[in-house]
């Protein structure tokens, strides 16, 4: 992929892989670097590098810089080809970045891994001349446009993108987004008014509304024009709130995402050239695959991907996973089959659900390993157990939103209706009423999440 997974070396081989040797490269004469970390956690980091040719034009560049800190390791690496000798880095431009003209930039990112301290890389230079510029940030560019909006959720983040293995704002920063999903359309549309949607950006202060339209179930097959108006309502409900709109092509039942390969194109050649020019709207094209092999899901993506690309190019799509999109771990599998062979396509992200009660320890290891390779969106989950009732585990669903908040995988919970089961925000018969916040109306699970979705979001703007 172009702007993802240019996977390589520490030394001669990372991971098994082997690291050809790149072509000479041109001179340079000038460059300047601006170095930045994107997020940090236990033993890991995202590095950002910006650099700037300010010499004649080059072709075949290389980038090379230091690290200086104990057991400090490059992981993966995109927008460039990288290795790691010792402590020197390289990163070598690629097809489509190899050249830079004079005053032309390219930004570069990775993943590392540390034992110890985490200081900046030093000595950065552009095919030999040593960069002038700033490690840790800023220097003498001109840096992101200042903050501006209205102070919510798109207004403060704008048009999203996927950066390495993080969903960004428009200022290239990792977010975070917190918000609900709906319940299905066709049987619970007194749930999704605006006075409901009022509660859930003002009160709430959601930052997403996932709208689940089933295919199946009484759902878009039975009447299309219907179904795509009623999403494409929900989106500009969720606009005019500042709130994301997460379009979801709710497959379920049959698991086979290519049984629904038609209708998805048409669905989303419709929404997609509704909404193009909308900065709120993510696209879930396959909610739960089940019964079908990776092979056959990557398939799927890689034909309705370009349906949406030809209509919305900017936009972040989300591709459904094997075993009811948990990565296949419900099918006894693991990450690797989506690292190993990832979706031929750009700015995308892949689908992680979980059911709190149901799903523990060995799925949140999965997301924890998965995390440093793939960009994840947990777009459903639940407090309680996979069938969407029983008993809420507060325990695991605590364990489950402190992990994704430390790793800043997005998520939206299932359900912001007011179904009869446990998993749902509100008490059965209450949607009507027009209360959306008390606890009168909440159920546990409800209060549950609302207290952890109205914190504040922090969204870096600098």
């Amino acid at each position: 992929m172009k702007r993802f997974l240019a996977l390589l070396a520490t030394g001669a081989t990372v991971m098994g892989l082997t690291v050809l040797a790149s072509p000479p490269a041109a001179a340079a004469t000038g460059c300047k670097v601006e170095y930045t970390v994107a997020s940090q956690w236990e033993g890991g980091f995202q590095g950002g590098v910006k650099v700037t040719n300010l010499g004649d034009p080059v072709s075949g560049w290389q980038l090379k810089f230091t690290l200086s800190g104990s057991g400090q390791k490059v992981v993966q690496g995109w927008n460039a080809t990288w290795s790691q000798s010792g402590s020197t880095v390289t990163a070598a431009g690629i097809d489509w970045n190899s050249s830079l003209a004079t005053g032309g930039s390219a930004d570069l990112g990775f993943v590392g891994s540390f034992s110890g301290s985490n200081p900046q890389p030093t000595g950065f230079t552009l095919n030999g001349v040593a960069c002038t510029g700033s490690v840790g940030g800023g220097g003498d560019d001109d840096g992101p446009p200042p903050a501006t909006g209205d102070g919510t959720p798109v207004g403060t983040n704008g048009q999203l993108h996927v950066c390495g293995v993080n969903l960004c704002n428009q200022y290239n920063r990792p977010i975070q987004l917190r918000g609900m999903s709906t319940h299905g359309l066709q049987w619970f549309s007194q749930c999704y008014t605006s006075a409901s949607l009022d509660a859930l950006a003002n009160d709430w202060k959601a930052d997403l509304l996932r709208t689940a339209m089933y295919v199946q179930e009484d759902g878009y097959e039975t009447d299309p024009a219907g179904f795509t108006s009623k999403v494409n309502g929900l989106v500009d409900l969720a606009e005019a709130r500042g709130m994301y709109a997460l379009i979801d092509f709710h497959t379920l039942t049959p698991g086979d995402p290519n049984y629904n390969l038609e209708r998805a194109k048409t669905f989303f050649a419709s929404v997609a050239a509704r909404n193009a020019s909308k900065k709120n709207v993510i696209y879930e094209i396959a909610n739960e695959p089940n019964g079908v092999s990776w092979a056959g899901i990557k398939s799927y993506a890689e034909q309705v991907i370009p349906v949406i690309r030809a209509a919305d190019p900017d936009a972040v799509v989300i591709v459904g996973t094997r075993g009811w999109s948990s990565l296949g771990v419900s099918d006894g599998s693991n990450e690797s089959e989506v690292v190993n062979s990832p979706v031929n396509a750009s700015n995308i992200m892949y689908a992680f659900h979980f059911y709190a009660a149901s799903h523990k320890d060995n799925y949140r290891a999965t997301v924890s390993r998965a995390a440093s390779r793939l960009p994840l969106f947990v777009t459903e989950f639940g407090t309680v157990s996979a069938t969407g009732g029983g008993a809420l585990d507060r325990a695991s669903t605590t364990a489950w939103l402190d992990l994704l908040d430390q790793l800043k995988i997005s998520y939206a919970n299932w359900t912001y209706s007011d179904a009869n089961e446990s998993s749902a925000a509100f008490k059965p018969g209450t949607c009507e009423g027009g209360d959306y916040s008390s606890s009168g109306v909440l159920t546990e699970s409800g209060a549950l999440l609302k207290s952890r979705i109205s914190t504040p979001d922090n969204f870096p703007t600098s």
